[in-house]
Protein backbone atom coordinates (compact mmCIF):
# COMPACT_ATOMS: atom_id res chain seq x y z
CA UNK A 1 0.00 0.00 0.00
CA UNK A 2 1.22 3.55 -1.24
CA UNK A 3 -0.59 4.86 2.54
CA UNK A 4 -0.97 8.59 2.96
CA UNK A 5 2.77 9.85 2.24
CA UNK A 6 2.48 13.18 1.21
CA UNK A 7 5.69 14.20 1.24
CA UNK A 8 9.63 12.67 0.20
CA UNK A 9 10.79 9.82 2.35
CA UNK A 10 13.64 10.24 4.97
CA UNK A 11 16.54 8.23 5.82
CA UNK A 12 15.40 7.66 9.55
CA UNK A 13 12.12 6.68 7.95
CA UNK A 14 13.86 4.34 5.90
CA UNK A 15 16.02 2.79 8.57
CA UNK A 16 12.68 2.43 10.76
CA UNK A 17 10.86 0.07 8.29
CA UNK A 18 9.87 -2.88 9.92
CA UNK A 19 8.53 -6.14 8.40
CA UNK A 20 4.96 -6.40 8.42
CA UNK A 21 2.76 -9.77 7.49
CA UNK A 22 2.16 -8.12 3.77
CA UNK A 23 4.74 -6.63 1.32
CA UNK A 24 4.50 -2.79 1.65
CA UNK A 25 5.80 0.23 -0.28
CA UNK A 26 6.78 3.54 0.97
CA UNK A 27 6.86 6.37 -1.80
CA UNK A 28 9.19 8.68 -2.19
CA UNK A 29 8.51 10.94 -5.20
CA UNK A 30 8.43 11.04 -9.00
CA UNK A 31 7.52 7.19 -8.70
CA UNK A 32 10.36 6.04 -6.38
CA UNK A 33 9.53 3.90 -3.46
CA UNK A 34 10.92 1.56 -0.71
CA UNK A 35 9.80 -1.80 -0.92
CA UNK A 36 9.72 -3.94 2.13
CA UNK A 37 9.22 -7.44 2.20
CA UNK A 38 7.65 -9.95 5.06
CA UNK A 39 11.70 -11.01 5.88
CA UNK A 40 12.27 -7.23 6.64
CA UNK A 41 14.37 -7.09 3.21
CA UNK A 42 14.32 -3.62 1.64
CA UNK A 43 14.69 -2.52 -1.76
CA UNK A 44 14.61 0.88 -3.72
CA UNK A 45 11.81 0.44 -6.67
CA UNK A 46 10.62 2.97 -9.24
CA UNK A 47 7.83 2.87 -11.04
CA UNK A 48 7.47 4.11 -14.77
CA UNK A 49 5.63 4.03 -17.68
CA UNK A 50 7.26 3.35 -21.34
CA UNK A 51 5.22 3.11 -25.05
CA UNK A 52 1.97 3.19 -22.95
CA UNK A 53 3.01 -0.10 -20.27
CA UNK A 54 3.51 0.20 -16.52
CA UNK A 55 6.80 -0.87 -15.73
CA UNK A 56 9.44 -1.35 -12.75
CA UNK A 57 12.88 -0.82 -12.39
CA UNK A 58 14.84 -2.24 -9.14
CA UNK A 59 17.83 0.18 -7.77
CA UNK A 60 19.16 -2.16 -4.98
CA UNK A 61 18.94 -3.08 -1.54
CA UNK A 62 19.11 -0.90 1.58
CA UNK A 63 20.92 0.55 3.19
CA UNK A 64 23.15 -0.55 0.26
CA UNK A 65 21.75 1.99 -1.92
CA UNK A 66 21.17 5.29 0.12
CA UNK A 67 18.53 7.28 0.01
CA UNK A 68 20.26 10.28 -1.90
CA UNK A 69 21.53 7.15 -4.56
CA UNK A 70 18.21 6.04 -5.38
CA UNK A 71 17.16 9.30 -6.28
CA UNK A 72 20.01 9.91 -8.17
CA UNK A 73 19.26 6.50 -10.14
CA UNK A 74 15.79 7.33 -10.82
CA UNK A 75 16.94 10.80 -11.90
CA UNK A 76 19.41 9.46 -14.51
CA UNK A 77 16.68 6.65 -15.45
CA UNK A 78 14.46 9.33 -15.80
CA UNK A 79 16.51 10.65 -18.31
CA UNK A 80 16.56 7.77 -20.54
CA UNK A 81 13.20 7.41 -20.09
CA UNK A 82 12.81 11.15 -21.68
CA UNK A 83 15.36 10.36 -24.27
CA UNK A 84 13.33 7.55 -25.91
CA UNK A 85 15.06 4.56 -23.91
CA UNK A 86 13.66 1.60 -22.14
CA UNK A 87 15.35 2.14 -18.37
CA UNK A 88 14.92 -1.47 -17.67
CA UNK A 89 16.54 -2.39 -20.98
CA UNK A 90 19.01 -0.74 -20.91
CA UNK A 91 20.03 -2.22 -17.40
CA UNK A 92 20.23 -5.34 -19.16
CA UNK A 93 22.14 -4.23 -21.85
CA UNK A 94 24.72 -2.84 -19.77
CA UNK A 95 24.96 -5.75 -17.73
CA UNK A 96 25.21 -7.95 -19.87
CA UNK A 97 27.85 -5.76 -21.94
CA UNK A 98 30.18 -6.15 -18.44
CA UNK A 99 29.70 -9.66 -18.23
CA UNK A 100 31.07 -9.96 -21.80
CA UNK A 101 33.75 -7.66 -20.54
CA UNK A 102 34.78 -9.52 -18.01
CA UNK A 103 34.98 -12.98 -19.96
CA UNK A 104 36.81 -10.92 -22.90
CA UNK A 105 40.33 -11.83 -21.87
CA UNK A 106 42.74 -11.67 -24.00
CA UNK A 107 43.72 -15.47 -24.27
CA UNK A 108 39.73 -15.90 -25.27
CA UNK A 109 39.81 -13.77 -28.22
CA UNK A 110 42.90 -15.23 -29.10
CA UNK A 111 41.47 -18.32 -29.12
CA UNK A 112 38.65 -17.45 -30.96
CA UNK A 113 40.85 -15.53 -33.37
CA UNK A 114 42.64 -18.81 -34.10
CA UNK A 115 39.84 -20.39 -34.69
CA UNK A 116 38.29 -18.23 -37.74
CA UNK A 117 41.28 -19.25 -39.09
CA UNK A 118 41.80 -22.91 -39.52
CA UNK A 119 40.01 -23.14 -42.62
CA UNK A 120 42.94 -21.56 -44.56
CA UNK A 121 45.57 -22.21 -42.30
CA UNK A 122 47.74 -25.58 -42.43
CA UNK A 123 47.46 -27.91 -39.69
CA UNK A 124 51.07 -27.08 -38.91
CA UNK A 125 50.82 -23.58 -39.58
CA UNK A 126 47.47 -23.32 -36.63
CA UNK A 127 49.91 -25.97 -34.49
CA UNK A 128 52.91 -22.81 -35.14
CA UNK A 129 50.16 -20.12 -34.08
CA UNK A 130 49.21 -21.90 -31.10
CA UNK A 131 52.57 -22.81 -29.94
CA UNK A 132 54.12 -18.83 -29.99
CA UNK A 133 50.57 -17.91 -28.53
CA UNK A 134 51.31 -20.29 -25.47
CA UNK A 135 54.97 -19.90 -25.35
CA UNK A 136 55.74 -15.95 -25.60
CA UNK A 137 52.18 -14.08 -25.57
CA UNK A 138 49.58 -15.91 -22.58
CA UNK A 139 51.60 -16.32 -19.93
CA UNK A 140 52.04 -12.24 -20.22
CA UNK A 141 48.67 -10.89 -21.28
CA UNK A 142 46.68 -14.03 -21.66
CA UNK A 143 44.40 -13.27 -18.78
CA UNK A 144 44.25 -9.79 -18.73
CA UNK A 145 40.73 -7.72 -19.94
CA UNK A 146 41.06 -7.19 -23.62
CA UNK A 147 40.71 -3.08 -23.20
CA UNK A 148 43.20 -3.24 -20.40
CA UNK A 149 45.82 -3.97 -22.25
CA UNK A 150 48.00 -0.79 -23.74
CA UNK A 151 51.15 -0.54 -25.60
CA UNK A 152 53.80 -0.74 -22.98
CA UNK A 153 51.98 -4.20 -21.66
CA UNK A 154 52.35 -5.40 -25.71
CA UNK A 155 56.13 -4.22 -25.73
CA UNK A 156 56.63 -6.19 -22.35
CA UNK A 157 55.68 -9.17 -24.57
CA UNK A 158 58.21 -8.21 -27.28
CA UNK A 159 60.74 -7.02 -25.86
CA UNK A 160 62.05 -10.35 -24.07
CA UNK A 161 61.45 -12.42 -28.17
CA UNK A 162 63.45 -9.28 -29.45
CA UNK A 163 65.98 -9.79 -27.19
CA UNK A 164 66.94 -13.01 -27.66
CA UNK A 165 67.60 -12.18 -31.61
CA UNK A 166 64.10 -13.37 -32.99
CA UNK A 167 63.61 -9.89 -34.32
CA UNK A 168 61.42 -11.84 -37.15
CA UNK A 169 59.44 -13.67 -34.54
CA UNK A 170 58.73 -10.12 -32.78
CA UNK A 171 57.68 -8.72 -35.85
CA UNK A 172 55.20 -11.57 -36.27
CA UNK A 173 53.88 -12.09 -32.88
CA UNK A 174 52.87 -8.11 -32.88
CA UNK A 175 50.97 -8.79 -36.19
CA UNK A 176 48.97 -11.33 -34.40
CA UNK A 177 48.18 -9.26 -31.57
CA UNK A 178 47.03 -6.60 -33.67
CA UNK A 179 44.60 -9.52 -35.45
CA UNK A 180 43.26 -10.32 -31.86
CA UNK A 181 42.37 -6.71 -31.36
CA UNK A 182 41.06 -6.62 -34.86
CA UNK A 183 38.77 -9.23 -33.82
CA UNK A 184 37.66 -7.69 -30.27
CA UNK A 185 37.38 -4.48 -31.92
CA UNK A 186 35.04 -5.82 -34.56
CA UNK A 187 33.03 -7.57 -31.52
CA UNK A 188 32.73 -4.37 -29.47
CA UNK A 189 35.37 -5.42 -27.07
CA UNK A 190 37.74 -3.02 -27.48
CA UNK A 191 37.97 0.35 -29.07
CA UNK A 192 41.76 0.70 -30.09
CA UNK A 193 44.63 -1.39 -31.36
CA UNK A 194 47.60 -0.72 -28.75
CA UNK A 195 49.68 -3.38 -30.52
CA UNK A 196 49.91 -1.66 -34.04
CA UNK A 197 52.19 1.92 -32.79
CA UNK A 198 54.44 -1.40 -30.69
CA UNK A 199 56.33 -2.31 -34.33
CA UNK A 200 57.81 1.06 -34.41
CA UNK A 201 59.72 0.61 -30.94
CA UNK A 202 61.34 -2.70 -32.28
CA UNK A 203 64.23 -3.48 -34.18
CA UNK A 204 63.66 -3.31 -37.66
CA UNK A 205 63.37 -6.73 -40.01
CA UNK A 206 66.47 -7.13 -41.96
CA UNK A 207 65.97 -7.08 -45.39
CA UNK A 208 67.46 -9.27 -48.40
CA UNK A 209 68.89 -12.54 -47.47
CA UNK A 210 69.96 -13.57 -44.04
CA UNK A 211 73.22 -12.91 -43.39
CA UNK A 212 75.50 -15.78 -44.13
CA UNK A 213 79.70 -16.84 -45.11
CA UNK A 214 80.13 -17.04 -48.55
CA UNK A 215 83.12 -19.53 -48.65
CA UNK A 216 83.88 -23.14 -48.03
CA UNK A 217 86.58 -21.97 -45.55
CA UNK A 218 84.67 -20.05 -43.29
CA UNK A 219 81.49 -21.96 -43.59
CA UNK A 220 83.70 -24.81 -41.67
CA UNK A 221 85.15 -22.31 -39.16
CA UNK A 222 81.30 -21.77 -38.50
CA UNK A 223 80.46 -25.11 -37.46
CA UNK A 224 83.79 -25.52 -35.77
CA UNK A 225 82.96 -22.49 -33.78
CA UNK A 226 79.64 -23.46 -32.60
CA UNK A 227 79.94 -27.12 -32.16
CA UNK A 228 82.89 -25.87 -29.81
CA UNK A 229 81.06 -24.00 -27.44
CA UNK A 230 78.94 -25.52 -24.51
CA UNK A 231 75.57 -26.46 -25.57
CA UNK A 232 73.41 -29.38 -25.79
CA UNK A 233 74.53 -32.44 -28.15
CA UNK A 234 71.48 -32.38 -29.34
CA UNK A 235 71.82 -28.70 -31.09
CA UNK A 236 74.94 -29.22 -32.16
CA UNK A 237 73.79 -32.07 -34.61
CA UNK A 238 70.80 -29.53 -35.70
CA UNK A 239 73.11 -27.63 -36.69
CA UNK A 240 75.22 -29.88 -38.61
CA UNK A 241 72.40 -31.60 -40.38
CA UNK A 242 71.17 -28.09 -41.23
CA UNK A 243 74.35 -27.28 -42.39
CA UNK A 244 74.44 -29.98 -44.44
CA UNK A 245 71.49 -30.18 -45.95
CA UNK A 246 70.64 -26.64 -46.25
CA UNK A 247 67.18 -27.64 -45.80
CA UNK A 248 64.52 -24.88 -43.96
CA UNK A 249 65.19 -25.12 -40.13
CA UNK A 250 61.35 -25.28 -39.80
CA UNK A 251 61.84 -28.26 -41.36
CA UNK A 252 64.69 -29.69 -39.90
CA UNK A 253 63.26 -28.83 -36.24
CA UNK A 254 60.27 -31.26 -36.66
CA UNK A 255 62.20 -34.18 -38.44
CA UNK A 256 61.01 -37.34 -37.56
CA UNK A 257 62.94 -40.68 -37.70
CA UNK A 258 60.34 -42.39 -40.00
CA UNK A 259 61.04 -39.55 -42.78
CA UNK A 260 65.06 -41.00 -43.26
CA UNK A 261 64.98 -44.34 -45.37
CA UNK A 262 67.60 -46.12 -46.87
CA UNK A 263 70.18 -44.73 -44.35
CA UNK A 264 71.87 -48.55 -44.40
CA UNK A 265 71.75 -48.44 -48.42
CA UNK A 266 73.69 -46.70 -51.43
CA UNK A 267 71.04 -44.60 -51.86
CA UNK A 268 69.76 -42.47 -48.76
CA UNK A 269 66.99 -39.99 -48.58
CA UNK A 270 65.24 -37.66 -46.33
CA UNK A 271 61.40 -37.78 -48.06
CA UNK A 272 60.02 -34.67 -46.61
CA UNK A 273 55.94 -34.39 -46.59
CA UNK A 274 54.45 -31.96 -48.22
CA UNK A 275 52.79 -30.75 -45.29
CA UNK A 276 56.36 -29.28 -44.26
CA UNK A 277 57.23 -27.91 -46.65
CA UNK A 278 57.00 -24.05 -47.81
CA UNK A 279 53.47 -24.44 -49.97
CA UNK A 280 50.28 -23.27 -50.18
CA UNK A 281 47.70 -24.83 -48.37
CA UNK A 282 46.49 -27.00 -50.91
CA UNK A 283 49.30 -28.18 -51.64
CA UNK A 284 50.26 -28.99 -48.41
CA UNK A 285 47.77 -31.34 -48.15
CA UNK A 286 48.89 -33.27 -51.35
CA UNK A 287 51.22 -35.98 -51.18
CA UNK A 288 52.50 -35.58 -54.46
CA UNK A 289 54.18 -32.40 -53.60
CA UNK A 290 56.24 -33.94 -50.56
CA UNK A 291 60.08 -33.20 -51.28
CA UNK A 292 63.12 -35.51 -51.20
CA UNK A 293 66.43 -34.54 -50.45
CA UNK A 294 69.26 -37.07 -51.40
CA UNK A 295 71.58 -37.52 -48.23
CA UNK A 296 75.31 -37.33 -48.12
CA UNK A 297 77.59 -39.76 -45.96
CA UNK A 298 78.26 -37.30 -43.77
CA UNK A 299 74.73 -36.42 -43.07
CA UNK A 300 73.45 -40.05 -43.14
CA UNK A 301 75.76 -40.26 -39.95
CA UNK A 302 74.76 -37.42 -37.96
CA UNK A 303 70.86 -38.76 -38.59
CA UNK A 304 71.97 -41.93 -36.93
CA UNK A 305 73.72 -40.12 -34.22
CA UNK A 306 71.02 -38.39 -33.65
CA UNK A 307 68.36 -40.70 -33.67
CA UNK A 308 70.21 -42.78 -31.18
CA UNK A 309 70.32 -39.55 -28.97
CA UNK A 310 66.20 -39.30 -29.19
CA UNK A 311 66.01 -42.64 -27.85
CA UNK A 312 63.27 -43.21 -30.15
CA UNK A 313 61.07 -39.84 -29.78
CA UNK A 314 58.48 -38.77 -32.58
CA UNK A 315 60.97 -36.16 -33.25
CA UNK A 316 64.46 -36.17 -33.45
CA UNK A 317 64.72 -32.63 -32.79
CA UNK A 318 63.15 -31.68 -29.57
CA UNK A 319 63.26 -29.43 -26.71
CA UNK A 320 65.14 -31.00 -23.29
CA UNK A 321 62.61 -28.69 -21.24
CA UNK A 322 59.42 -29.92 -23.11
CA UNK A 323 60.57 -33.31 -24.97
CA UNK A 324 56.94 -33.67 -27.24
CA UNK A 325 57.33 -30.28 -28.55
CA UNK A 326 60.83 -29.31 -31.07
CA UNK A 327 63.77 -27.54 -30.21
CA UNK A 328 62.07 -24.03 -30.43
CA UNK A 329 63.47 -21.41 -33.85
CA UNK A 330 65.68 -19.60 -31.20
CA UNK A 331 67.86 -22.58 -30.06
CA UNK A 332 70.06 -22.69 -33.05
CA UNK A 333 70.04 -19.13 -33.27
CA UNK A 334 71.12 -18.81 -29.81
CA UNK A 335 74.13 -21.01 -30.22
CA UNK A 336 75.02 -19.03 -33.35
CA UNK A 337 74.98 -15.88 -31.27
CA UNK A 338 77.10 -17.45 -28.72
CA UNK A 339 79.49 -18.30 -31.05
CA UNK A 340 79.75 -14.95 -31.90
CA UNK A 341 78.31 -15.15 -35.29
CA UNK A 342 75.52 -12.26 -34.83
CA UNK A 343 74.92 -10.39 -37.84
CA UNK A 344 77.69 -12.85 -40.12
CA UNK A 345 75.93 -15.93 -40.23
CA UNK A 346 72.21 -17.33 -39.08
CA UNK A 347 71.25 -20.91 -39.01
CA UNK A 348 69.10 -20.12 -42.15
CA UNK A 349 72.15 -18.66 -44.04
CA UNK A 350 72.98 -22.21 -44.62
CA UNK A 351 70.84 -22.36 -47.92
CA UNK A 352 72.69 -19.26 -48.85
CA UNK A 353 76.29 -20.26 -48.34
CA UNK A 354 75.11 -23.72 -50.50
CA UNK A 355 74.03 -21.70 -52.85
CA UNK A 356 76.70 -19.33 -53.25
CA UNK A 357 79.64 -21.75 -53.21
CA UNK A 358 78.30 -24.53 -55.21
CA UNK A 359 77.01 -22.07 -58.12
CA UNK A 360 80.73 -20.75 -57.67
CA UNK A 361 82.36 -23.91 -58.45
CA UNK A 362 79.25 -24.72 -61.40
CA UNK A 363 81.19 -21.21 -62.96
CA UNK A 364 84.53 -22.41 -62.52
CA UNK A 365 84.23 -25.71 -63.89
CA UNK A 366 81.58 -24.53 -66.60
CA UNK A 367 79.15 -27.03 -65.02
CA UNK A 368 75.98 -25.16 -66.80
CA UNK A 369 72.82 -27.77 -66.18
CA UNK A 370 74.43 -27.53 -62.13
CA UNK A 371 72.57 -24.07 -61.69
CA UNK A 372 69.15 -24.84 -62.15
CA UNK A 373 69.81 -28.65 -60.00
CA UNK A 374 70.92 -26.46 -57.25
CA UNK A 375 68.04 -24.65 -57.01
CA UNK A 376 65.96 -27.62 -57.15
CA UNK A 377 67.80 -28.81 -53.87
CA UNK A 378 66.87 -25.53 -52.15
CA UNK A 379 63.34 -26.45 -52.95
CA UNK A 380 63.17 -23.14 -55.00
CA UNK A 381 60.30 -21.75 -57.91
CA UNK A 382 61.57 -22.84 -61.10
CA UNK A 383 61.24 -19.98 -63.82
CA UNK A 384 59.23 -17.81 -61.72
CA UNK A 385 56.88 -20.14 -62.13
CA UNK A 386 54.94 -21.90 -58.37
CA UNK A 387 57.37 -25.05 -57.56
CA UNK A 388 56.48 -28.37 -58.66
CA UNK A 389 58.25 -30.84 -56.68
CA UNK A 390 59.51 -34.07 -58.85
CA UNK A 391 60.49 -36.92 -56.64
CA UNK A 392 63.03 -38.28 -59.29
CA UNK A 393 63.97 -35.10 -61.02
CA UNK A 394 67.95 -34.81 -61.41
CA UNK A 395 68.82 -37.04 -58.50
CA UNK A 396 72.01 -38.86 -59.35
CA UNK A 397 73.02 -35.50 -59.70
CA UNK A 398 71.34 -34.09 -56.64
CA UNK A 399 73.10 -36.79 -54.75
CA UNK A 400 76.70 -35.95 -56.87
CA UNK A 401 76.23 -32.51 -55.63
CA UNK A 402 75.07 -32.97 -51.92
CA UNK A 403 77.96 -35.54 -51.17
CA UNK A 404 80.59 -32.69 -52.77
CA UNK A 405 79.08 -30.31 -50.71
CA UNK A 406 79.61 -32.34 -47.82
CA UNK A 407 82.83 -33.40 -48.58
CA UNK A 408 84.11 -29.91 -48.84
CA UNK A 409 82.33 -28.59 -45.65
CA UNK A 410 83.08 -30.96 -43.49
CA UNK A 411 86.82 -31.89 -44.66
CA UNK A 412 88.39 -30.48 -41.22
CA UNK A 413 85.53 -31.76 -38.81
CA UNK A 414 85.58 -35.08 -36.75
CA UNK A 415 82.50 -37.73 -36.81
CA UNK A 416 79.60 -35.85 -35.22
CA UNK A 417 79.49 -38.80 -32.68
CA UNK A 418 82.40 -36.79 -31.33
CA UNK A 419 79.50 -33.94 -30.58
CA UNK A 420 78.19 -36.42 -27.96
CA UNK A 421 82.14 -35.48 -26.04
CA UNK A 422 81.95 -32.23 -26.20
CA UNK A 423 81.29 -29.38 -23.97
CA UNK A 424 77.79 -29.39 -22.89
CA UNK A 425 75.06 -26.99 -21.75
CA UNK A 426 71.62 -28.61 -20.94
Amino acid sequence: MWGHRRVPLTDRACKQAKAQDKPYKMADAFGLYLYVTPNGYRSWRWKYRFAGKEKRLTFGPYPDVTLAEARDRREEAARQLRSGVDPALEKKRQHAARSLQADATFKKIAEDWIGSQTARWSKRHSALVKASMERDVYPKIGKLPIDAITTPIVLSVLRPIEERGAIETAHRTRQRISEVFARAIGSGLALADPAAIAGRALAPVRKGKFPAVRTVEAARSVLADVEAKPAHPMTKLASRLLALTAVRAGVLRLAEPAEFEGLDGAEPIWRIPAVKMKLVVERKEDAAFEFIVPLSRQAVETIEVAIALSGGAPLIFRSVRHPRRPISDSTLSKAYRDAGYSGIHVPHGWRSTFSTVMNELAGTENRVGDRAIIDLMLAHAQGGVEPTYNRAAYMPRRRELAQEWADLLTATLPHPSALLEGPRRV
